[in-house]
């Protein structure tokens, strides 16, 4: 913002006086326009018809308030034609330059007064990684070193496909997280992984095995998931159909739980035979509505014998 000066004894100066109260009313409103727009004094011909009327910019130049183009004081610039200009008007007021430099050290002092405080945001939100963050971007200008660690987002290690590297992450970064089906992986043909060394326990090896291959496609957690296996084996199943049933859920994008492992357990027992490569379907499977609506009318006949008479 800024300001157009009057001098305090303004009140008793013999030019202001001779102007009349009047006349100094548009002195004043067009000292205060010249200030805002930082015309250095200039005020152009429809400000003056707007703000006055021709009687009163006549005082004003008459009690040398006011030049008009083609006046002779050597001090103040020479206006256009029609326009006027104030008198002596940069002696008590700052050029254009000098106001425009002096705004923009403000904000300059302003934009580095709010990274100071978002800084001491983040250091009170993020007391243990205040001081490695400055050492680490200090000198890094990039976009990565530049967010605050305020709006860095820590994931806990429990969140789906945090904790081991999937197949997009291995020698073969161009394939799919999921497994492709093969003989190995299906059930009748499948033996549970072996761990390195033998020394995991069965649900720890079906665990580790299983979330390094599908972690990544789950959005359950690795406790979910530990506790299911282990409840699983606690039942008696079979680690070898246990595997057949949980990579079934895996390449499914299925949730592992006790109750979708039972279903998987009992559709693998129902449908799949050693040899077989064809699942049978029940007889009838496929016949059609119309065919089994006729069935229940002929049944719902056959068991009432006053309506089949009639």
């Amino acid at each position: 913002m800024s300001w157009f000066k009057v001098d305090d004894t303004a009140h008793a100066h013999p030019k202001l006086l001779r102007a009349g109260n009047a006349a100094l009313g548009l002195w004043m409103r067009a000292g205060a326009y010249a200030a805002q727009h930082l015309t250095e004094g200039a005020i152009p011909g429809v400000v003056a018809q707007l703000y006055g009327t021709a009687p009163q910019v006549r005082k004003l130049i008459t009690a040398g308030l006011w030049h008009e183009h083609g006046h002779k004081c050597p001090r103040c610039p020479q206006p256009p034609a029609g326009d006027y200009v104030m008198h002596d008007y940069l002696i008590y007021n700052p050029t254009r330059a000098r106001v425009e430099d002096e705004r923009a050290k403000a904000a300059g002092r302003q934009k580095r007064a709010r990274e100071r405080a978002s800084e001491q945001r983040s250091q009170e939100r993020n007391p243990r990684d205040s001081s490695a963050n400055r050492l680490r971007t200090n000198g890094d200008p990039s976009a990565e070193n530049l967010e605050s660690s305020a709006n860095r987002i820590e994931f806990p290690d429990d969140i789906a496909g945090q904790g081991h590297m999937s197949q997009r992450e291995g020698d073969n970064p161009s394939r799919s997280p999921r497994p492709d089906p093969s003989p190995t992986t299906s059930f009748g043909g499948s033996t549970p992984p072996s761990p390195q060394g033998g020394q995991q326990a069965p649900a720890a090896e079906l665990f580790t095995a299983w979330w390094t291959r599908f972690g990544r496609g789950t959005a359950q957690g690795r406790t979910s998931v530990r506790r299911a296996i282990e409840d699983a084996l606690g039942n008696g199943i079979e680690p070898r159909e246990l595997w057949a049933a949980l990579d079934r859920l895996g390449a499914t994008s299925k949730p592992v739980t006790g109750g979708t492992l039972q279903f998987a357990l009992a559709d693998l027992r129902k449908t799949t035979t050693p040899g077989a490569a064809v699942i049978p379907l029940a007889a009838g499977a496929r016949r059609g509505q119309v065919a089994r609506a006729a069935d229940l009318f002929a049944a719902a006949l056959a068991n009432t014998p006053q309506e089949h008479a009639r």
